[in-house]
């Protein structure tokens, strides 16, 4: 099972509910939590992931996620007017990235990719 933990700064429910809808409630283990109680409890192992949603798809999504993980385990896979290719969302998954941020308006394009490769790296599924 994959642990998830949604943060960010906006749409942080709707963003739980396609995780859960696209994954599947007996897959994932969700959570929801301000961007900084989210990033402390993924920093404490509870969970394996961080995805977050604001205006910019860096800041409000990955601030607190960059101080206390630092960045070189954080990626913003979507900024207004960009959406990053699946490549690059699957390579920095693949290249350890745990923490993604991404624009709220962009969250039916991102997940799916990244979920498809979280769960193929953490559970080869």
């Amino acid at each position: 099972m994959i642990k998830i933990i949604v943060g960010g700064q906006i749409n942080k429910q709707e963003i739980f509910n396609f995780i859960q809808k696209y994954l599947g409630e007996d897959n994932v283990e969700l959570g929801v939590k301000n961007d900084l109680d989210a990033v402390m409890a993924l920093q404490q192992g509870q969970y394996d992931f961080y995805v977050g949603a604001c205006n910019t798809g860096g800041g409000g999504a990955l601030a607190m996620a960059m101080a206390l993980l630092g960045s070189e385990k954080c990626k913003t896979i979507s900024m207004p007017g960009k959406i990053f290719s699946d490549e690059s969302i699957i390579e920095a998954v693949n290249e350890g990235k745990i923490a993604f941020g991404f624009t709220a308006q962009h969250a039916e394009n991102v997940l799916p990719v990244l979920l498809k490769a979280l769960v193929e790296k953490h559970i080869g599924g």
